[in-house]
């Protein structure tokens, strides 16, 4: 009877004893046969664009850990407490994730242009090659400090922009921030202005508009093609083909920015341009990475931007220390901002974005495949089994922080040492972290000082709390209404 309770995992240094697989609770679907049905529209109670409300609903039903069926063969395992995260991400025999899976077809379909399926997709030594050697201008705290100047300019135009194009006092800052960071990913990534805030650029068939789409809709359509029964896999399903449209203009305009970027040989610093130097990389891996870094630098950090505009514009006290720092750190807003005032000089405003972040992270958690047989909340859980974590819904718990859902700042610099620091991960963990995280933070921090030193930022949005659209990332649900109301100088 013990052995049909207990399951016994081995590694080199212990054996545990483990309950079963099969008794991890969690939603099965009807006779067993898979979940998928409670995600369909009109007919279940869940949604893949609401994956946040299902992990919080799924978390009150069954615990700290769900095995949840989508169809037969295919599970997926949910992780609330963070010392099973730690566990699953601390792996470092080259993690793997399962996802992205349509594009990396789509991929594999155009052996002229991609040599690998990219650094989203990709697993294994392939990935780690690639991995290896793209960190190397995107890891290091001074590398990431070299495009502050560059950054800084761009967004005291993206101000102006703002001044420009009010009409009345309330501004949907999202696809603003939007244009925002498709420039910002360009100029860093080829060292090249799209012109973005230009008025041609902003007609719809311009080719900032198109790219801003083609983003988007390349996000919105992975989580319905990585899960399920994937017909895409047999025959052109429409979310296949949506995918693949948009992923074709970006491909182009990529194309088109590294030939640019060879021809014109740019004296911006630009990734491109020193990964193109890179005798370990060859022409076919800059483009996948050209392709891969369009798509991940533009929706992430304007949905992330959009949340923390939110936050502050909400929370006056917030708002005022804010400023406050930035006078300090830009005594005269004329000024270049400094790259040792960024280093050393706002606590504050990372604090405001830490806190941003644990409230609306950039994801509703990570995903991975395991490696090796694991336990997790005292389970057997076998390699191959698909494991995510529920971050979101963990920093929203009060066993882990006090009063989750308040906006509270100060949390990061009174107390920090008592927080768990697998709680907050918006752009994960580990070996498959983010490799433009200090990127994306840096160019978050520069707006916020930039915004704040100039304008008060007043809430005119919904009295309710903003709340998330999953498409992959995280997005407002609603528009991001503020209003700008420009400080006496």
């Amino acid at each position: 009877m013990l052995t049909k309770l207990l399951k016994i995992s081995c590694t080199s240094r212990q054996c545990t004893f483990a309950k079963p697989y099969e008794l991890i609770p969690g939603p099965r679907g009807p006779f067993g046969m898979g979940n998928l049905y409670n995600y369909l529209p009109g007919i279940g109670s869940y949604s893949w664009q609401r994956l946040h409300q299902a992990g919080q609903d799924k978390y009150d039903k069954y615990g700290s850990i769900v095995r949840e069926v989508i169809i037969p063969g295919q599970d997926i395992v949910w992780l609330y407490d963070p010392r099973d995260i730690a566990s699953l991400l601390n792996e470092r025999d080259c993690p793997q994730r399962r996802s992205h899976l349509a594009l990396a077809e789509y991929r594999k379909k155009r052996p002229d242009v991609y040599k690998t399926t990219g650094l989203l997709p990709t697993n294994g030594p392939d990935w780690w090659r690639l991995r290896a050697q793209l960190q190397k201008e995107l890891s290091a705290p001074k590398s990431v400090r070299n495009f502050v100047a560059q950054v800084d300019g761009v967004t005291k135009e993206f101000l102006q922009f703002l001044q420009d194009s009010r009409q009345g006092d309330t501004i949907d800052m999202l696809p603003k921030l939007t244009r925002l960071n498709l420039e910002l990913t360009c100029l860093l990534t080829f060292g090249a202005r799209l012109q973005s805030f230009s008025p041609k650029e902003q007609d719809s068939d311009s080719r900032s508009t198109r790219l801003m789409e083609a983003a988007e809709t390349t996000n919105s359509c992975i989580l319905p093609t990585d899960q399920g029964l994937q017909l895409w896999r047999y025959m052109e399903t429409p979310s296949y083909r949506k995918l693949s449209q948009a992923q074709s203009y970006m491909e182009e305009v990529a194309l088109e920015l590294l030939e640019e970027n060879i021809n014109n040989e740019s004296e911006e610093s630009s990734l491109i341009s020193a990964y193109l130097k890179n005798p370990e990389l060859d022409r076919s891996d800059v483009v996948g990475t050209a392709a891969d870094l369009l798509l991940a630098g533009i929706d992430t950090t304007s949905y992330a931007s959009a949340f923390l505009l939110h936050h502050v514009a909400r929370n006056p006290e917030v708002q005022q220390r804010l400023y406050e720092e930035a006078k300090r750190v830009l005594p005269n807003p004329k000024e270049q901002l400094s790259m040792d005032a960024l280093r050393t000089d706002i606590t504050y405003t990372r604090a405001v974005l830490k806190e941003s972040l644990r409230l609306n992270p950039i994801a509703v958690g990570v995903g991975r495949i395991l490696n090796q047989d694991a336990v997790f909340s005292g389970y057997f859980v076998p390699k191959g089994t698909t494991v995510v974590t529920q971050n979101m819904v963990a920093c929203r718990l009060e066993q882990h922080f006090e009063d989750p859902l308040r906006f509270q700042p100060d949390r990061w610099l009174q107390n920090r040492s008592a927080l768990n620091p697998y709680l907050v991960l918006p752009f994960g963990h580990g070996m498959r972290a983010c490799i433009a995280r200090r990127l994306a933070e840096q160019n978050m921090h520069i707006l916020l000082l930039r915004l704040l030193r100039d304008y008060e930022l007043i809430w005119s949005g919904s009295e309710a709390e903003l709340d998330v659209k999953t498409l992959l990332i995280n997005k407002p649900d609603a528009p991001v209404l503020i209003e700008l109301r420009l400080r006496e100088k």
